[in-house]
């Protein structure tokens, strides 16, 4: 039996990021995971992009995503120097783009929606991008320049955190977490980890560890999502930035990769590789992009990104005195990672809940 200040269950990127901010706070914290930095951490594309995937109805969720890439070159900075790994951060903007009249409609209409917002996005018209980006269809019809929207290696940047945790001296035991309670999480080995406070960052697991407060095990279910991977030369690149088609995004890569996402599938623990998914996200990309025909498939992903029942994540205290919660994230893991760290853990060290997470409590699922 061993004890600590905070025993963060799950080792993916919410949870590494807290474990990572709790420790520099000065706290001793433990991570348990079996598969630390592996499931939907590691599935991810990586794009930070709160204007581009913005949708109606969810402004609170828009002010913690704005937040979130605000603070997102401090937090890779950070991370960097603490750990001595570059993270592939590219802050080169993300273009949305129409391929034909319907696609057309569809970004006059998120235009609109964004502009109603005050967020800043350029149109452009087909020539403009692919002047941007060459390797564009010829089909393209329209474009929305997002500079603000960037992106990130997710594997490295999980890769980075475990570094900076391992520096850090955070305790990572990798064992699963059978069962949580207050101050108490116990593995599938025996051990039973003791911590002054429980953070529970389990993705799309959370539900499936006995102990679970109703309001986070009845609002966090999986969301399937099968990604691609091309690779292709570094030199010259097949694109430089970000582009999302409505159907389809492509995220490249410093050497020469090429991520392609991503489907929305409701079918719970499901992680298998479906040809069908395989098939439209390819000619998705290819309608977008044809020279990605020319590239290898190196590898095909699923992960189960944990959504919740208003696309919003959970964060802070349960209904269980020192269990807190930070899963449920959605789409919006990665960007989220350092915003969510840094509220919860000055939630953890002043007893003050910031007022960025006010919103996003647990116990608005309570009922």
């Amino acid at each position: 039996m061993s004890g600590f200040d905070v025993v963060v269950v799950g080792g993916g990127i919410i949870g590494l990021s807290v474990a990572w901010t709790a420790a520099a706070r000065g706290l001793s914290v433990a991570v348990v995971d079996d598969r630390a930095h592996a499931g939907a951490t590691h599935a991810a594309a990586g794009m930070l992009a709160p204007v581009g995937e913005v949708s109606y109805g969810e402004e609170a969720l828009l002010a913690l995503n704005l937040a979130a890439a605000e603070r997102y070159p401090e937090f890779v900075t950070k991370l960097e120097v603490c750990s001595g790994a570059d993270v592939g951060y590219r802050p080169t903007g993300t273009l949305v783009v129409a391929r034909d009249l319907d696609d057309q409609a569809q970004l006059d209409e998120l235009q609109a929606y964004q502009q109603s917002l005050g967020l800043a996005a350029e149109r452009l018209r087909a020539r403009e991008c692919r002047k941007l980006q060459p390797g564009l269809a010829p089909t393209v019809r329209s474009g929305l320049l997002v500079e603000g929207d960037h992106s990130v290696d997710n594997r490295a940047l999980a890769r980075a955190l475990a570094v900076a945790c391992e520096n850090a001296r955070v305790c990572v035991k990798l064992d699963r977490a059978t069962e949580v309670s207050a101050g108490v999480v116990r593995t599938s080995a025996g051990e039973v980890v003791r911590g002054d406070a429980v953070v529970l960052a389990a993705g799309a697991g959370s539900g499936a560890i006995e102990g679970m407060p109703p309001e986070v095990a009845a609002s966090v279910r999986p969301v399937k999502g099968q990604l691609l991977h091309l690779s292709g030369p570094a030199e010259p690149p097949l694109l430089t930035m970000t582009v999302r088609g409505i159907d389809a995004y492509l995220v490249p890569r410093r050497d020469g990769r090429l991520i392609v996402g991503a489907t929305v599938e409701e079918t719970g623990f499901d992680t298998r590789v479906t040809a069908g998914a395989v098939l439209e996200l390819l000619r998705a990309a290819y309608e977008l992009v044809p020279g990605v025909a020319e590239l290898s498939l190196t590898e095909t992903v699923v992960g189960l990104r944990p959504g919740s029942v208003d696309n919003a994540p959970l964060i802070g205290e349960t209904s269980v005195p020192g269990l807190f919660a930070a899963t449920g994230h959605y789409r919006n893991g990665i960007l989220l990672a350092p915003v969510t760290a840094d509220a919860l853990v000055e939630r953890l060290v002043t007893g003050t809940t910031p007022s960025l997470i006010e919103s996003f409590t647990p116990l608005r699922f309570a009922a």
